[in-house]
Parts: structure tokens; sequence; C-alpha cells
């Protein structure tokens, strides 16, 4: 069996307890050793087994998942944030689909959710942006010509960017061309909720220089929208005035 497992954003204590408890039942860990917390391996039992992915290709992963499958032992392949965020893991699930091994996925924090808790956010705020979108920049992994930043930046949602901070000066060109002026409030978050986080308010103008200001250039997270201003108006949810299904109105 191999148990997919999301590490979460970082620190070691925001994997959920599912996962910490497949780690410590577990025979074989191989991780995603350039970016996992490797904290979590201190769950890990004294006999485990451990391979780091960042060394391995495609077919040495599962090679290792299916020796281990031949031989009665439980997998965990552990992916950074939430396995279905930019964790290449169709491609692993395929492959035991195809050799018949069993398998099954435990989510984790995806960094997004670690970013907008290290900002103090909320993506979604009333008459400000409703949706969000998570993408990347275009490098040597393409992207849908359709999902090009520009395209996504016309809707003036909340953005963000995944993998892209070696690209600041690309992508904040490709924020305004798409249709956000260059005040358009944004941050950089480097490595969500691990010790060194770090955390830089800029602007999509001045997004190039406040990377390069601070040495950013990987491990980090950019986000772009109007929810990281001031202005936006209260929610319906708690409006004293707004009846739900489990609240009267107040009287007038």
């Amino acid at each position: 069996m191999v148990d997919f497992v999301g590490a979460g954003c970082g620190a070691a204590d925001l994997i959920t307890l599912r996962g910490k408890r497949l780690i410590e039942n577990a025979d074989v860990i191989i991780y995603a050793g350039s970016l996992v917390n490797p904290e979590l391996l201190s769950y890990a039992g004294q006999e485990c087994e451990i391979y780091n992915s960042a060394h391995m290709d495609l077919d040495s992963v599962i090679e290792v998942m299916k020796q281990a499958e031949s031989e009665g032992k439980k997998t965990v392949r552990l992916h950074t944030g939430d396995p279905s965020i930019y964790g290449a893991v169709r491609e692993q699930m395929d492959r035991l689909e195809e050799l018949g091994i069993q398998y099954s996925v435990t989510p984790g924090v995806s960094s997004f959710c670690g970013a907008a808790a290290a900002l103090k956010a909320e993506y979604t705020l009333p008459r400000v942006s409703q949706t969000v979108i998570l993408t990347r920049m275009a490098g040597r992994t393409p992207v849908p010509e359709m999902e090009s930043i520009e395209s996504l930046a016309a809707h003036h949602a909340t953005m963000i960017i995944f993998l892209s901070a070696s690209m600041t000066e690309e992508l904040a060109a490709k924020l305004t061309e798409g249709g956000y002026s260059a005040e358009t409030p944004a941050a950089i978050v480097y490595k969500a909720t691990w010790q060194d986080q770090k955390i830089v308010r800029c602007t999509v103008g001045t997004l190039a220089e406040s990377a390069r200001e601070n040495g950013i250039s990987k491990t980090a997270l950019i986000t772009v929208g109007d929810f990281l201003g001031n202005d936006y108006e209260l929610s319906k949810l708690y409006d004293k005035n707004f009846e739900t299904g489990f609240r009267k109105a107040a009287a007038t």
C-alpha cells in the first residue's frame, strides 16, 4: 500500500493527524527533500527506510514503491503542501494503477493557505475579490496559452503565483500588461510557516526590486490583489440586519 501524504506548508506541526500517523507507521518514506521540512522525518520509526526524491526520477521512485510492495511494506510518499497542487502526483498514481498497487491520498495544508496565515489576510473579501487564482509563470514547464499570467490578471481577482520567484521582473510586466496597476498591492512570502519565514510587502511595480533587495529567488509565493489593501465591505454573514437559517434579523 502506498499513501500519498501532504506534508503541509512548512512547520512540522501543521501536518494532519492522519498524515502524522501514516508516517509513524511507515516502513518506507519517499519525501520531496528540496521542499519538505526534514523535521517531519522525526515522526518516522527507527527502522524506516527513507529516500530523498530530490535525487530520484519517476522510474526510480516507482521502483522503490514496487520493491516495498513486493515485501509487504507500507510506503508513504511525502509531498510538500497538498499533493494536488504542483505535486506531480498524477503521473505516480497512474503508474501505480498500471502496476495494480493500491494507494490513497491524504490531503495537506497548501502553502497558499500558509501564506494567507503568515500575511494575516483573507483572500476573499466582499466587493474586493471573490475568486482566488492559483497559477505559475511559464518556465521550463509551459502553461496552456489561455492561462498566461496576463490573461488571468485581466480578471483582477486575487492571484497566488507559485514557482515564479526567480522571474519577478517578467512577472510584474505580465501582471501590468494584464491590467493590474503598478500600485496594486503585492506580497512575497518566503517559506511560509517555516522558522525562517520572511514576508515582503510591496506593489506590482516594486515586485522585482523587492525580491532582489531581500535575496528571494525561490521557495516563495507571490500574492497579488486588493485583498492586501484596507478597503472592503463587512460580510453579510454576521450582519445583525441579515437573516439566515440560524438567526433572525434584528428588529428595526
